[in-house]
């Protein structure tokens, strides 16, 4: 027998051995290497996101003045308040300046700026200050409240900076991103964390139209209307709320995902307002539990709890207690969820809707209404619940009670046996809020009613219109 193979298998084994001592210092000074080198990409990534972006990032200021109804008059002629101050002259209103500070970003070269509704929203004058020092007085092109956006935009012979928009659809759990903007009226501040979490709702108004991406990028008071951007340097998200019990950073920040906001953007320039398709359907979250009693065994769906008659819905076929699974094919993850897709579709659009019916997947064919169309047909339904008619408040009136222009809902008409009446309400008074939500105009309390289950106990923040007295009211609505 040959014993030589063996040999060179001892040969060759024995060098192996030795030229794995030998390597694994040099893959072990690699792999040092090559996170030092990561280290160092993800530090130059965020410099170079920043000195990009910077310039297109603005500074704003905005001063809102208000007149004020004298909180002291009512107790003008009160006895015991003579006893102790006499029968001083007291103005009946005053007036006060509110100023605030917020960000922005340049989204073209022609001047138009993307920041927060709650930034711009009702005041009487914007500046802004770029990043190069020069400041300008801004012009307000449109809110949205319901998004909480809003553009501005300042005219100028030279051309300006501007930001890209990335994709917020593809944004990932744990991405790396960056937030410019002037908290406390830091100019130029600039912050990094990662995705923490998507689709987040009922963050702040649950009527609005919420898809927030969470991140622990510091963000505070002043942030608020400035751009989140991924390491390409996109903006992803535009920054717009904080949790916290201190009011400053406490880890929980929210920024309107980047689809929606360039969405909002486009319709406030070219038209002013925000045009949304409405579908005729009031939705319920479906929970796991909720889900299995329908039969359905994977999670995800929107819940249809009742149907506009005469709706979109209504006439493709939908009916109460269908699951929508998915909205033109792709899946749905929850009612916010198909909502917003709904709000975002171009309005008389032939629509592919997936249901899950009686155990079985259907698809229907809905023609997408429009929203202004359905305010009409829900301010009718709202109107029989309440047993009242209602009209936005004046200008009039809300200089004499100190309201901004778009708080509240007045009464035009009361029914006489109808839920206001049995309380006390009177043509003229106001409601303020729903549920301690605030009231916005008549679209915010259509809505905010209409949330409501049947037969359901409410309670209403009014101001009399005879006394500008507020108070708390608690009635029960009809179905």
């Amino acid at each position: 027998m040959n014993k030589y193979p063996y040999r060179y298998v001892h040969f060759l084994f024995a060098i192996s051995i030795a030229l794995a001592i030998l390597i694994a210092p040099l893959l072990a000074h690699s792999r040092s290497v090559g996170a030092t080198l990561e280290a160092l990409d993800l530090r130059t990534a965020v410099s170079q996101v920043a000195e990009q972006n910077i310039p297109s990032v603005v500074h704003i200021e905005v001063t809102q003045r208000q007149e004020m109804v004298n909180p002291m008059l009512p107790f003008e002629n009160d006895p015991f308040f003579r006893y102790f101050f006499g029968n001083p002259r007291m103005p009946k209103r005053f007036k006060r300046e509110l100023k605030g500070l917020g960000t922005g970003m340049i989204i073209d070269a022609e001047g138009y700026i993307l920041t927060n509704n709650h930034v711009v929203g009702g005041a009487s004058e914007i500046h802004v200050l770029l990043a190069n020092g020069e400041q300008y007085p801004a012009e307000l092109i449109g809110t949205d409240p319901k998004t909480d956006l809003a553009v501005i935009k300042v005219t100028t012979k030279e051309t300006l900076p501007h930001v890209a928009f990335g994709n917020s659809d593809n944004v990932k759990v744990g991405e790396w991103v960056v937030a410019i903007g002037h908290p406390r009226g830091l100019d130029q501040t600039v912050t990094q964390g990662i995705i923490s979490a998507k689709h987040r709702q009922g963050i702040t108004d649950p009527s609005s139209y919420q898809d927030f991406l969470q991140t622990d990028a510091a963000i505070n008071p002043g942030n608020s209307g400035g751009p989140l951007l991924n390491l390409q340097g996109d903006v992803i998200g535009v920054n717009a709320a904080i949790v916290s019990r201190s009011g400053g950073f406490e880890g929980i920040g929210f920024a309107i995902p980047s689809n929606m906001a360039l969405h909002v953007a486009k319709q406030l320039i070219s038209q002013g307002k925000v045009m949304r398709g409405w579908l005729g359907v009031s939705l319920q979250e479906l929970t796991p539990d909720l889900g299995r009693s329908f039969g359905l065994e994977s999670p995800g769906g929107a819940l249809i709890a009742d149907v506009v008659k005469g709706g979109p819905a209504d006439k493709a076929g939908l009916e109460r207690g269908d699951i929508v699974v998915a909205f033109e094919h792709k899946d749905i993850l929850h009612a916010s969820d198909l909502r917003n897709r709904v709000a975002n579709a171009p309005i008389g659009k032939r629509a592919k809707v997936t249901v899950f019916r009686r155990g079985e997947r259907q698809d229907l064919t809905v023609q997408i209404g429009n929203m202004e169309d359905a305010a009409k047909i829900l301010a009718n339904r709202i109107e029989k619940r309440l047993g009242a008619e209602f009209r936005p408040v004046t200008a009039r009136e809300a200089k004499s009670y100190g309201l901004d222009l778009q708080e509240g809902v007045a009464l035009l008409r009361i029914d006489s046996d109808g839920p206001l009446a049995n309380v006390g309400f009177e043509v003229g008074d106001i409601i303020l809020q729903v549920n301690g939500q605030n009231v916005e105009g008549v679209q915010s309390f259509v809505d905010l009613v209409g949330s409501i289950s049947s037969n359901g106990l409410i309670t209403l923040l009014a101001l009399d219109h005879n006394t500008g007295q507020k108070g708390y009211v608690q009635i029960i609505i009809r179905k």
